[in-house]
Parts: structure tokens; sequence; C-alpha cells
């Protein structure tokens, strides 16, 4: 039934509405997780210690299908965290830890590293030597900081054999003989460390690090296995006792023991006193490698 006007009276109000269309919410789209390195920070600062400046990086790279599997092996089996280390634990007595080669000297002991304590205090100085040209540089301790926590985490793959052609790596650490009067941290205790590993020459490799095209494959025959040493570094306020000769006369009997017959370390070429410390423990210049530039490196062998 339709009504009429004359139906309502003249008073009646009928209101004018206007009929306003209704947006459709916009889709929402799933956030895209960001990688771990981006989700640590705002941003990441990268030092440049050749030019002495600090370059800001916004843009980080993509990470392709296979870092992303290594980055989750990686996190899966990731070591001890920085979060669970105690920096006032004490330095274990000669009887808690009695296992492995040892080396006794003045008034420090040459020795395989047992804790996670002295892997970080070993990568503190490795952090120390890095960046001991440059003392005065603006916010020099966070950098170094820095450094340290990624040389740990990488000494700690190092050692678990997790890292390219190695396949032994053993962090020796130099550390202050135990006093029954004195009870050290850790941090007080450890004054000096290197690395020694058991690579494999890759395809085409002669010699560690040859300066030609290679193969990224090991070659797996024992003839191409050699020892390595890297990373030796001595407290600033311990040098010249001996620690660093000491702790090279203990790589060379754990490369023995392991099987080695040679012994390899590079060395930069306008380090002297550095080549001086190695011809007396017995390196020699690798030949073709003497007449490197200031600015290169040397590979000094030892034949066990």
């Amino acid at each position: 039934m339709i009504l009429s006007k004359e139906f309502f009276p003249r008073e009646c109000f009928f209101p004018q509405l206007r009929v306003v269309s209704i947006r459709q919410p916009a889709e929402i789209k799933p956030r895209r997780s960001l990688p771990f390195y981006a989700r640590t920070s705002s941003t990441s600062w990268e030092a440049s210690s050749s030019n002495n400046f600090v370059r800001k990086i916004d843009d980080l790279p993509r990470v392709d299908d296979s870092t992303k599997n290594q980055r989750s092996i990686d996190t899966e089996t990731s070591p001890s965290k920085l979060s669970e280390l105690s920096f006032d634990k004490l330095q274990q007595s000669d009887k808690e830890n009695n296992e492995g080669l040892r080396r006794a000297f003045g008034r420090f002991v040459a020795r395989e590293a047992a804790l996670d304590e002295e892997y970080w205090t070993a990568s503190w100085l490795r952090a120390e030597a890095h960046w001991e040209s440059m003392p005065h540089m603006r916010h020099v301790d966070n950098y170094k900081r820095k450094y340290a926590e990624q040389e740990f985490n990488a000494l700690k793959r190092r050692c678990a054999g997790r890292e390219g052609n190695s396949l032994k790596c053993v962090c020796i650490v130099s550390v202050k003989k135990e006093d029954p009067n004195i009870r050290r941290t850790v941090l007080n205790s450890v004054v000096g460390t290197l690395d020694l590993s058991i690579r494999l020459l890759l395809l085409g490799e002669k010699i560690p690090g040859e300066n030609k095209r290679v193969c990224s494959i090991p070659a797996i025959h024992d003839t191409n296995r050699y020892a390595y040493i890297s990373n030796v570094c001595v407290s600033k306020f311990a040098r010249r006792q001996g620690i660093a000769s000491n702790m090279l006369y203990l790589a060379i009997d754990v490369a023995a023991s392991s099987g080695m017959k040679q012994l390899f370390v590079h060395v930069n070429a306008d380090n002297t006193p550095a080549q001086e410390l190695y011809r007396k423990v017995g390196f020699e210049v690798v030949d073709g490698t003497s007449a490197a530039p200031p600015d290169q490196r040397l590979l000094m062998c030892l034949k066990l």
C-alpha cells in the first residue's frame, strides 16, 4: 500500500538521510620478518681501521636461500650465549684442569682453553690488539666490544669444526700460574692467546693462501693436511716475558702430536718484530713470498 502526502499532517517532518558508502578496510599484508642481524639493532655500523672513519650502513643486503640455511644452522647449534658467561668466574686449579698438553714457564702456563670465559677473554685480547693503534678513536670501546663478540662466536665455531677447510682448531691460552694465596678470575688470569688449526689445502693449491685462482673444494688427502697458526697476541701489560714464544712451542708440540709435517703462519711484511720471533722459534720464509710489498703478508713455514 502506498501512502499519499495527505495521509500525513503538514507539521510532520521528514529527515533527509544521505547514504554514505562504506569503504572496505584495506588488506593487511603480513609483515615480513627481518633478518637476525637487522633485529638486533635499528642501525648497524661498520668501522674501517684503514682510514679511521666510521660509515653508517642503512641498506642491509638481501639474504638468499643458502644464507638462510646457513644462518639457521648457526643459530640452532650456536655456542654458549654471552649472557650465560660469568665474568667473575674463578680460574680453574691445576687439579680441575689437567688434560691435554701444557707448557709451564716463569709465572705462566700455556695450555688449551677449557672455559667459555677463557674463549671470551682470548677474543677480547684480540680486539684490544686490533684497535691498539687507534686508542683515541671515538667510541673505540664499543667497536672493541663488537669485535670481541664476533670473534667469540667465530672462535667457538672454529673449535667445533664448522668452518671451511679447517679439520680441527685449538685455542691456546697463557694463564698465570696457580697461587694458593691468590684467587684470580679468568679475566685477570689470561694474558696471551693463539689459534692452531689443522687444515686441508684446496684443490690447485701448493701452499696455503697461494695467490692464484683455485677451487674452493678441499683436497681430501692426508698429504694435503697442514697446521696453521693465527691470532697470536699478548696482553699489553704482560709482554717481553716469553709468553708468545712459549705458546708457539706448545703449538708445535700439539701439531707434531697430530701427525703434521708442516706448520705455517702468515706475518705482515712490515712487522719485523714478529718475523724475528718466528725465526727464533725455527720458521723460515717460503720461497716466492720473500719479495712481498710492505702492505702484504709473508708466508713462513716450520718443518716438524
